[in-house]
């Protein structure tokens, strides 16, 4: 009878020219584009946050606790053991490990506790870099993040809810709000009949006395789409006398009784695994009127602004994050006699892509940088409403075909579900359709130009002394003009979106990026559409220059 040796020293069990997983680097100390976005945008005082979070984050025990969070995804459970209707999600002990590293490094929170220059791009920078790890915790901590203007038009409720929504400490308990130690805050519109046509909606409001803004109302109605909700709150829509009306429902009433909100079932997502996202009854549910009745999409627009900037955001993030990924298997994975990253297609494949990166980096932090200087600028706030909506359509736009590439890079290695390419893949189209697909963001820029044609005044101005430098770039910018008088914005809104933002983009290498990058951008994303395929660069870049910026570790 044959002998063996150790299982290990048979030739099919002899694993070589095969990566390593990607784990144990600092996040923010190997993103060269982010470190200094970071310190120009936000200031150097934010740098020390960014630079803790993006130490810790890409540790192989937090990059584990994204991985298993998805692979154990919530459970709805209606019902206790007794029958009691109870209505909670239960979440894999790694999801509430995410949560609370979230909220213990202030994602939801920086942007309102401190009180200087640059809180929101901090926000901007954290958000980024959380998304790589995993993106569902970063829903419940945007809708925590954005719903504090909205609650201040009601001084009174944002006085009881800040200082819970600004703790560093994460409450995963199901307990009235007085008793956290910390709370999040979720928002409810969409119903199944309206969709983004808010005003469609038909859940209606009773008031128990005689109403107005702070009074207590009774709800009645369906949301089909409400995530997180397990969030202690909700900023929720619904039809009251004098119109659709902004209202606070709590998870507990003011006697502390659990409030009439009724979980139906939870979505099977295609991606976003990790975050609750359910369908919601109102039946008589204790609600509070934020705002004036009537002006309910006045009164939330202000978060829907601020969870739009998350939404442009958090596509940057995850396009790094496929790009660096891609940039690691092929320097450790050699094919005819090469190492793949040293391969001049694969080169400037990858190159295309961290030029696409760092373009989208650069506009979202410097559009986060309006939201800073909005406090105190009308100027900026015009600059903001109208670059946030153009920034979220065009990273979005970007994103699953930027990560479809860096998934091809790794082969049928990157195929499977082991690989953080595809949950990467799975999660690329939900920012482009929450708060508003491509369709709706493009309406909203076409109602901005209208009513703020200040706005598009500050964006060109932006892009105008770049393209004093780059050819490419005036021609550009003649293009931009030559749609705005055409008198058919709306058959051409999509294509005048997307000039603006690839303006921008370019204005902002130009003004701040790397040399290479810039050119390379300039000489393929100006004067025609944007790649399609990436990898063709012309001959003279030095692709492998560009490659070698974008690696996290030795080559």
């Amino acid at each position: 009878m044959p002998t063996h040796g150790p299982i290990d020293a048979l030739p099919t069990h002899h694993v070589h020219n095969v990566p390593g997983a990607l784990e144990d680097y600092d996040l923010f100390a190997t993103d060269h584009c982010l470190r200094d976005a970071v310190a120009r945008e936000a200031g150097p005082w934010a740098v020390q946050p960014c630079a803790d979070l993006g130490a810790r984050l890409g540790t192989a025990e937090v990059l584990a606790l994204g991985a298993t969070a998805n692979q154990h995804g919530p459970q709805l459970r209606t019902f206790d053991r007794y029958g009691r209707r109870i209505d909670e999600v239960e979440f894999h002990p790694a999801y509430h490990a995410l949560m609370s590293l979230a909220v213990e490094h202030g994602v939801p929170s920086i942007a309102w506790t401190e009180p200087r220059r640059g809180a929101h791009a901090a926000h901007a920078a954290l958000g980024y870099m959380f998304t790589q790890v995993e993106a569902g915790v970063l829903c419940p901590m945007a809708m925590s993040y954005a719903v504090v203007p909205a609650l201040r038009v009601q001084p009174e409720l944002a006085a009881v809810w800040e200082p819970k929504l600004h703790s560093r400490r994460y409450d995963p308990r199901c307990i009235p709000l007085a008793d956290k130690l910390g709370a999040t805050v979720g928002m409810a519109m969409t119903e199944k009949q309206g969709g983004s046509d808010v005003r469609a909606n038909t859940t209606r409001a009773l008031p128990i006395g005689r109403g107005g803004p702070g009074a207590e109302y009774l709800l009645t109605g369906h949301k089909w789409f409400c995530s997180a909700p397990m969030s202690d709150g909700f900023l929720t829509l619904a039809q009251a006398e004098r119109g659709l009306s902004c209202f606070l429902v709590p998870r507990f009433r003011p006697d502390g009784t659990r409030n009439n909100f009724f979980i139906q079932r939870l979505k099977d997502k295609l991606g976003n695994r990790s975050n609750a996202s359910s369908e919601i009854e109102y039946h008589d549910t204790w609600a509070q009127l934020v705002g004036e009745e009537g002006r309910g999409v006045a009164t939330i627009i202000e978060m829907v602004h601020h969870t739009r900037i998350a939404a442009a955001v958090a596509p940057a993030g995850m396009m790094r994050q496929a790009v660096v990924q891609a940039i690691h298997h092929c320097s450790h994975r050699s094919a005819f006699g090469r190492r793949l990253v040293d391969q001049p297609m694969m080169t400037r494949v990858l190159a295309d892509l961290v030029v696409e990166v760092e373009a989208a980096t650069l506009l979202v932090m410097r559009v986060a940088r309006a939201f800073d200087e909005g406090e105190a600028s009308a100027d900026a706030r015009a600059f903001a409403r109208l670059a946030t909506a153009v920034a979220k359509y065009w990273t979005n736009k970007r994103a699953p075909g930027h990560i479809v590439e860096a998934l091809e890079c790794h082969g049928g290695a990157g195929y499977i579900e082991e690989s953080p390419l595809a949950r990467l893949y799975r999660e690329a189209p939900l920012n482009g359709i929450w708060e508003g697909s491509g369709n709706v963001i493009c309406l909203d820029v076409l109602r901005t130009l209208q009513r703020e044609p200040e706005a598009l005044q500050l964006v060109l101005a932006e892009i105008r002394p770049a393209a004093a430098a780059r050819p490419e770039l005036a021609e550009h910018l003649r293009r931009i003009e030559t749609t705005l008088a055409s008198g058919a914005l709306e058959i051409h809104a999509r294509a005048l979106v997307q000039d603006l933002a690839v303006g921008l983009q370019a204005a902002l290498l130009v003004a701040h990026g790397e040399p290479r990058i810039t050119d390379a951008f300039c000489r393929t994303r100006l004067g025609g559409e944007p790649p399609a395929v990436y990898g063709k660069l012309p001959a003279d870049v030095d692709a492998a220059a560009i490659v070698a910026r974008a690696s996290v570790g030795p080559n």
